[in-house]
């Protein structure tokens, strides 16, 4: 796998941006993937949705292009309503859950009900959630309605670029919720788990090919080895749940 930056790529590479979530699983699957097909590709990150200097608004605002997109599926649909994604060409490729954790050697509270997470919440000290599509369902719709949104406002903060996990490991939070996908690969913190199932929010992540690409073949040729049966093991190691959908263009 080549560089991070997408300044520092190679004209005939490939080139792939992925949201978070699926970013671990990503940097595990392309040195195998570069070494059986005989290419490279260069990867980049960002958030699905926001501001921040490297979200994949922020990058396709400054006239960034890429090949494949990896991101939220309803992220992935608004680009493709804007013509950044070729329509036609959506892949789910796995399904993501929404974790907690805390430094580790810290006391692991209890989220194992609704009403023990909301506890949990309302006593904690400082609360760290991503500014994704996950924080985006915490603030706007779990914190209202565990009745909490006033509190939260306060005491929880919204963390840009960076994994939540960071933030943990830092002493700049006592509690944070990210994708369990990206809360797993942070040392330092320990994983206190999902949430109930009452209030877990699921949520795909797909693949798209870019509008503007001229390595098509080769893009779709990414996405099926990434949707692939032989890698769903790998894939579920890194905290996702495989979906093994069908290609769009067979």
């Amino acid at each position: 796998m080549t560089a991070t930056d997408i300044k520092l790529q190679d004209s005939s590479n490939l080139r792939v941006i992925t949201s978070g979530a699926f970013a671990a699983a990503l940097q595990k699957l392309l040195p195998e993937y570069e070494r059986l097909n005989n290419c490279k590709v260069d990867l980049a990150f960002g958030s699905s949705i926001g501001a921040a200097h490297d979200s994949i608004p922020t990058r396709l605002s400054q006239g960034q292009t890429f090949d494949v997109f990896i991101l939220a599926r309803s992220a992935l649909d608004e680009f493709s309503e804007k013509g950044k994604i070729n329509s036609d060409s959506r892949v789910d490729l796995v399904a993501s859950t929404i974790g907690a954790a805390v430094r580790t050697g810290d006391p692991i509270p209890d989220i194992k009900t609704v009403d023990a997470l909301k506890n949990t919440l309302l006593t904690i000290g400082r609360i760290a959630y991503s500014a994704s599509a996950s924080g985006t369902y915490l603030s706007t719709e779990l914190f209202p309605q565990l009745g909490i949104a006033d509190e939260m406002a306060i005491k929880a903060r919204k963390i840009f670029s960076e994994r939540v996990g960071t933030i943990l490991v830092r002493n700049e939070a006592d509690f944070g919720f990210q994708q369990m996908s990206e809360l797993l690969p942070i040392p330092g913190i320990t994983i206190v788990g999902e949430l109930p199932p009452e209030v877990q929010r699921p949520f795909f992540f797909s693949a798209g090919i870019g509008a503007d690409t001229q390595k098509e073949n080769q893009a779709r040729d990414l996405i099926e080895f990434l949707a692939s049966e032989k890698v769903a093991e790998k894939i579920q190691e890194s905290g996702l749940k495989p979906v093994l959908a069908k290609m769009p263009w067979h």
